[in-house]
């Protein structure tokens, strides 16, 4: 029994240096602030830095920090090589296309490292096409010459000005023969007598894409497999989809060499991710094939869905592959409007499991397309007038930028609390320890002195209304 004491007292002696340790190593740390709001000129502005001071005190207006929760890994961040975006990068002069490259996938950009690219072709793009002639079953005819054009060497740019950067690639439609419909467009269904030609078609855009000197990190099965719409769509089961990959698409992309290619699920809205995946995990051998499990954001809010979809499946990771804000470019853009709907998703996606976030595409024209089948584009970080052959930049760039240029892949999402509903707050921990928390204040009036806190030490904020800020704390050593 007194053995048994000492060792308890031991222990807390222990814990009580540990503890000690972290308060004099935070008491004093400068914490740097980059601040977009509505009442500044300029967006991811570097305002002067705020210092830890031991506090053991302050009760309220408290954003709190506990590195000692750790959750999820951070995968990355990018946006959609369409082929919308390819033609307009075409359009920019070699100079301004590097501006661009440099923007978005540089060390001094967005740093960019993970995004999403189509097989076939979507809805952003000039026309619908295919890989292959109708009826080739045995895809002798199968070739990407039409990507060669445009989406190829602005991917290429892309990867040479961040050898990092992680791929993978979405099919809107089989073609129009496979399908029981014979048309791309609204919806229809893969014919079953197809499953084998259809899985072989992955593994072939894959090859073809090797061949350019471009691997890619993984596919999604389909696109929005839930969707009917007017342009390129196949509707899916939860089931169907489980079969695929189980008896389809892992053993043909395994035999073709692409065994280390992940496959991803769902790929559409928050409202039925976890029912979505529970229907294709059921499927013997599907938990085995699925890899993760995709998401949009476009029928709401739905964060609990990712909870309990993580919940369930805590190994398969969650990936928002279209992290768009909405809206279009058309008219005066309400720049706002689009920072808080794209930071708040962010901060949101983040706090309920996912890994990583893809906005969707890179670049558009000043009609927010080029598009088919249907009649208004929508946004993008970057748009081109293709009338000037000039860009300019939105303000979801910037917004983009309070995740992106700071954390980074292998980060940890960590434990975070706020005071208030109007405060949206995500803490990180980067590979190096530096930590970094993304604060979106969407209150209409600035809070009163509001306080950072971390190892019972606090930092004082100002944060504006109608705000979004990044903080970066830097490395503290810890046991925990």
């Amino acid at each position: 029994m007194r053995n048994f004491i000492v060792q308890i007292m031991l222990t807390l002696s222990a814990l009580a240096i540990s503890l000690m340790s972290l308060f004099a190593q935070t008491d004093g740390k400068k914490v740097r602030i980059f601040l977009s709001a509505v009442s500044e000129n300029e967006m991811l502005v570097e305002k002067p830095e705020t210092v830890f001071k031991f506090d053991y005190e302050t009760e309220n207006q408290v954003i709190n920090v506990y590195p000692e929760f750790k959750y999820q890994k951070v995968l990355g961040f990018g946006a959609a090589f369409t082929e919308a975006a390819a033609v307009n990068f075409s359009l920019l002069s070699p100079d301004k296309q590097q501006k661009v490259i440099d923007l978005y996938f540089s060390k001094s950009g967005l740093g960019f490292n993970f995004c999403r690219t189509h097989i076939n072709s979507s809805d952003y793009g000039v026309s619908e096409y295919v890989y292959v002639k109708d009826g080739d079953v045995n895809l002798e005819t199968f070739n990407i010459d039409r990507e060669r054009k445009d989406i190829l060497p602005m991917i290429k740019a892309a990867r040479k000005a961040n050898p990092e950067l992680w791929l993978f690639a979405s099919p809107w439609s089989p073609p129009a023969w496979m399908k029981d419909t014979k048309r791309v467009i609204q919806g229809g269904r893969l014919l079953p007598e197809y499953y084998p030609t259809w899985a072989k078609y992955f593994s072939r855009y894959l090859e073809e894409y090797k061949k350019e000197g471009i691997n890619f990190f993984g596919v999604t099965i389909q696109n929005e497999a839930k969707a009917v719409q007017t342009w390129e769509s196949c509707v899916w089961t939860g089931k169907e989809e489980g079969e695929f990959a189980a008896n389809f698409l892992r053993p043909t992309l395994d035999q073709s060499g692409f065994d280390e290619a992940k496959i991803m699920i769902w790929d559409h809205n928050k409202e039925r991710v976890m029912e979505r995946a529970r229907e294709s995990m059921s499927v013997p051998g599907a938990e085995k094939a699925i890899w993760g499990i995709a998401h949009h954001w476009y029928s709401g809010d739905h964060f609990d869905n990712l909870r309990m979809a993580h919940e369930l499946y805590p190994d398969k990771p969650l990936v928002a592959t279209e992290n768009s804000g909405g809206g279009s470019v058309i008219g005066a853009e309400n720049w706002w409007g689009s920072v808080e709907r794209y930071a708040k998703e962010t901060i949101m996606n983040f706090n309920n499991f996912t890994s990583a976030i893809v906005a969707w595409n890179l670049i558009l024209d000043q009609t927010g397309g080029p598009v088919h089948n249907r009649n208004l584009g929508g946004s993008a970080p970057i748009i081109v007038n293709t009338n000037t052959k000039d860009f300019s930049i939105r303000s979801t760039y910037y917004t983009n930028g309070h995740f992106s240029k700071f954390i980074k892949r292998g980060a940890v999402r960590i434990g975070s609390s706020t005071y208030n509903d109007g405060i949206k707050a995500a803490a990180f921990s980067n590979p190096d320890g530096e930590i970094i928390v993304v604060v979106l204040n969407t209150n209409e009036r600035e809070t009163n002195a509001p306080k950072l806190r971390m190892n019972n030490c606090t930092a004082d904020l100002k944060i504006p209304p109608k705000s979004l800020m990044t903080l970066v704390i830097p490395p503290v050593d810890s046991s925990w």
